[in-house]
């Protein structure tokens, strides 16, 4: 910890230094806010992209971290098609399921490289503060075409914050009735020829066990976020940019005696994580003078987690390395996109005491190429992919996506592609089984997952003169998976995975409304997902997935720096992992904010107004206080939370 601070100090001194001998300072003119896609990697507009992506601004990020520093997991939840399922109420671990399908079908990316996969992709994967971050994209269905094996539901790529002409300085402490306290600080300023961005953040929750029940319903947690970024241009059309970012988390939950006073006869269970993770990044992008551009990408991820219990410890990490070349070319009604790609995850177990799986490693080669092809109207991407895996064998992944402007008001956008995802019995699943009970996959009799995605949807855009608007998106979706890898459990509670003979297949649709009206912000959601075991007899339906959900929220900017927004979500019953029905629930949350002059802000924020709590419809664990079984989560279980947080901005 002293050298993390070190660190961050000798850094901090070298960019006050910068500043102090910078005389010449970059008349950049400031770009007004267009949203621009970095996932399609031709830097379109997001309302021109053939490939439907979802954007969360730099605007949302602001707001979000005054409501929820610590993390993007609420605002994630927000999107349509999108659940942040809790899969373990003592660790506090969660995943993202998109249209239905488990969180190890969502590819998570970190400025377009992925660093988070099997070991390294479950705990602290959504600890990701937005006040260090630019914007948030989402894309729903295969991705695979350009970003190789995982992206079969979908794709988060979380985009950081670069620097600008203009100091920026911000600083935020946030508290919680649940006594989480968060101190979150970004800096960065870009000038001639260097630049930086450097983001410090510190979060300490106790533990809270918030139905009485002995057990923590949400576990203690100390964590620390150093992510300093080095920006050089060394001309006009060139930058490089050097990034490290590192986090420690130490993470306790169990009976709330064990984590108060220590291990007693008769109160002994309990679960720690401590996890570590270092990221070191190289990018480099140099401007053509035909208006191409060449870039390289390059990074390395260390993780590490050291686990214990009453009963087991296990110490293993797993590194993530990456490297990608691009070169996009545009011409006159086109853009054409090729590229290649070496990445791959390196599992190493070095201390347990009951734990089954050994060493192993995963890692492909990929080349793709697509072509963007604009007409008048119409804008068609074709792309196409292989990747060579070292166990798995070799895939071929074509893709097409259209969109097609009917007029200024009336627009259709449509696309398939094919994706793949290679067996790995760390990945996120819907709940966290016991470590010791996971089995290894056999790589002699277990195939890799394949699938094809389909997607269809109907715009419709109007912006009135009296500064009123409408949006409104109506779409289709279809995901089938072959010969899925599924947990099996026997007897002895050992995890085995195995290929199923019949697919996983998830369709449905999305309805979303976004509107202006007189300053207020409208947003009204509706999903509808049929998810399913085809292989299953009997009921088919994924278990802890929502037929129906909806969401609303309402926002309105008052004079005198005041902001009002409510927000309301409806969840739909669900089945068990026994197939009995959990009922359905609403959620509501309400925000206020007020700028005190022009460098304050204060925000009083509630979560589940309602306080609807899983508790309270049954049990959590079964079993005894020594010896607990806890059952799969389908709602929220630490009811109703107040926070106030205050942000200083330069």
């Amino acid at each position: 910890m002293k050298k993390i601070i070190a660190s961050a100090a000798v850094l901090c001194s070298v960019i006050v230094l910068a500043q102090q001998k910078a005389d010449t300072l970059r008349k950049d003119n400031e770009i007004q806010e267009v949203t621009i896609v970095a996932s399609s990697r031709t830097q379109q507009k997001i309302e021109n992209s053939p490939q439907k992506v979802e954007v969360l601004g730099k605007e949302e990020m602001s707001e979000e971290s005054g409501i929820k520093p610590a993390g993007i997991g609420s605002i994630l939840g927000d999107i349509s098609g999108v659940q942040i399922q809790q899969s373990s109420p003592i660790s506090g671990n969660s995943n993202i399921r998109i249209q239905g399908l488990d969180g190890r079908y969502t590819q998570i990316l970190r400025d377009g490289m992925p660093l988070f996969d099997g070991f390294s992709g479950g705990l602290g994967v959504l600890n990701i503060p937005p006040l260090d971050l630019q914007q948030v994209e989402l894309i729903k269905g295969s991705a695979s075409t350009l970003y190789g094996g995982g992206a079969i539901g979908g794709l988060v790529n979380v985009i950081s914050r670069k620097p600008t002409s203009k100091q920026e300085l911000t600083a935020l402490a946030n508290y919680s009735t649940l006594d989480e306290k968060n101190l979150n600080m970004f800096a960065s300023k870009k000038y001639k020829w260097f630049g930086y961005t450097f983001f410090g953040g510190y979060t300490h929750q106790n533990a809270q066990d918030v139905n009485k029940d002995g057990f923590s319903d949400v576990p203690q947690i100390r964590s620390l976020v150093v992510h300093p970024k080095l920006f050089f241009y060394p001309s006009q059309n060139s930058t490089i940019s050097l990034g490290w970012s590192e986090s420690f988390d130490k993470n306790l939950g169990g009976d709330m005696q064990v984590i108060k006073h220590g291990e007693t006869a008769d109160h002994q269970y309990f679960e720690k994580n401590r996890l570590q993770r270092n990221t070191y990044e190289l990018v480099y992008e140099q401007k053509l003078n035909d208006n191409s551009k060449l870039e390289f990408k390059n990074s390395l991820s260390d993780f590490e987690r050291k686990f214990t219990s009453n009963d087991n410890y296990l110490n293993a990490n797993q590194s993530n390395y990456f490297s990608e070349l691009t070169y996009v070319k545009p011409m006159n009604n086109m853009i054409w996109v090729l590229g290649t790609d070496f990445q791959g995850s390196r599992f190493n177990p070095q201390s347990f005491q009951n734990f089954n799986i050994p060493r192993f490693e995963n890692n492909s080669f990929g080349l793709f190429l697509q072509n963007t092809l604009k007409f008048n109207k119409a804008t068609i991407e074709t792309g196409i992919r292989n990747d060579f895996t070292n166990h798995y064998g070799s895939f071929f992944l074509p893709s097409i996506a259209m969109i097609y402007h009917f007029d200024d008001h009336w627009a259709a956008r449509g696309g398939v592609g094919l994706g793949y995802k290679v067996p790995n019995a760390l990945a996120p699943q819907m709940i966290d089984y016991h470590l010791e009970n996971l089995m290894p996959i056999n790589m002699q009799t277990t195939k890799a997952e394949k699938s094809v995605g389909y997607n269809l949807e109907f715009n419709y855009k109007k912006k009135f003169d009296n500064g009123n608007s409408i949006f409104i998106n109506q779409a289709f979706f279809l995901t089938d998976i072959n010969h899925p890898v599924i947990a099996t459990v026997d007897a002895n509670q050992n995890v085995y995975f195995a290929n199923q003979d019949k697919p996983v297949v998830s369709k449905g649709f999305d309805t979303y409304i976004k509107g202006k009206v007189d300053d207020w912000e409208l947003y009204l959601g509706y999903t509808f997902t049929i998810a399913k075991y085809k292989f299953q007899n009997g009921n088919q339906f994924i278990p802890l997935t929502p037929k129906n959900r909806a969401a609303m929220t309402v926002v309105k900017d008052f004079e005198g720096g005041w902001k009002f927004g409510v927000e309301a979500s409806y969840n739909g019953s669900q089945y068990r992992m026994d197939y009995s029905k959990t009922p359905d629930y609403l959620f509501a949350a309400a925000m206020i904010s007020k700028d005190l002059g022009e460098h304050f802000t204060v925000v009083l924020n509630c979560e589940n107004l309602f306080d609807y709590r899983q508790s309270r419809k049954e049990a959590l664990y079964t079993g005894s206080i020594l010896n607990p079984t806890f059952n799969p989560l389908w709602g929220p279980i630490d009811g109703r939370v107040f926070n106030l947080s205050v942000k200083w901005k330069l």
